[in-house]
């Protein structure tokens, strides 16, 4: 396995920065995270296709709508770029046949992900089904076949959209598909005080360097770096209930989330996942899944 960010003497201050600022956040605590998510720990947008469907259930939904749009057959190989606790990369090899390669800046999520990846072995042509690196895109080097990237690239910053796609273009042949899974601007209320002094919020206490783009921007900076978007799919109610399903499990284990971090961490993730939830029902903010081809 290769932590890749141990070996990069020359990783630019902007590089540094965002590991930086991931870790800030997803390297909290597992056992913190542990306490809301479900048990593979995805922590994006589900999708709840019955009322009835667990949290479990409705995450699995999620990846596989994700990956059945990347088109994977087996043996191809796939990236998954901000690939979290590495659900989307095991299910990937599982159900796809696919041999997959997993980023993530998080120093917790990349152990969590080695250990798992040990344990699923090697495929039939002797390379491990699934490899993990702490790395980012940007350092990035060889061949994919397909790219998956789900709740990554809100971290990214807008700087660096036109360099993301480019970099994915380069990594993909020419009937390479994407999928790119984001959170995005919805309806404009910039005279919503309560709305401005969340984003200031989230952007100071929780997401550090963080920035939603809205859904043109994402289409203006695909087509003219080399991609097509072929499908475009918003999934907000559905991560309001997500978002809802994550304060009540978090609310349901109040004192050992406080025993694990403390009252201001639990009272400050509240305040996170209520408020998040809020403006997804209402639609300040969106979240989509664009489909894009190679051109």
């Amino acid at each position: 396995m290769d932590a890749s960010f141990d070996r990069m003497p020359s990783m630019t201050t902007k590089l540094k920065t965002d590991f930086e600022n991931v870790q800030a956040h997803y390297d909290l605590s597992d056992e913190f995270f542990a306490l809301f998510l479900d048990p593979t720990r995805t922590y994006s947008c589900a999708k709840f296709d019955s009322p009835e469907k667990t949290l479990e259930e409705a995450q699995r939904a999620k990846i596989d709508l994700s990956l059945g749009k990347c088109e994977i057959l087996p043996g191809m190989h796939l990236l998954d770029i901000g690939c979290g606790w590495g659900a989307t990369t095991l299910r990937a090899h599982r159900n796809y046949g696919a041999r997959v390669t997993g980023l993530t800046l998080s120093k917790n999520q990349y152990e969590h992900d080695v250990r798992m990846a040990e344990q699923e072995g090697r495929m039939a042509d002797g390379m491990p089904a699934l490899t993990f690196r702490l790395e980012g895109w940007e350092t990035f080097e060889g061949k994919v076949d397909r790219i998956v990237s789900i709740g990554a690239f809100e971290h990214f910053g807008f700087r660096k959209y036109a360099a993301f796609f480019e970099k994915c273009r380069s990594l993909l042949p020419g009937d390479g598909v994407m999928l790119l899974h984001t959170i995005t601007r919805g309806k404009p209320n910039p005279d919503d005080d309560d709305f401005m002094r969340f984003v200031l919020f989230i952007a100071k206490h929780i997401f550090p360097g963080g920035e939603i783009p809205a859904p043109e921007q994402v289409l203006h900076d695909s087509r003219t770096h080399g991609f097509e978007t072929v499908h475009v799919e918003s999934l907000r109610l559905h991560y309001a209930r997500t978002l809802e399903t994550w304060s009540a499990n978090l609310a349901a284990k109040e004192a050992e989330a406080v025993r694990i971090t403390n009252a201001q961490t639990y009272a400050m993730y509240q305040q996170y996942l209520t408020g998040c939830a809020r403006y997804f029902r209402s639609g300040e903010i969106n979240i989509h899944q664009f489909k894009m081809r190679c051109v």
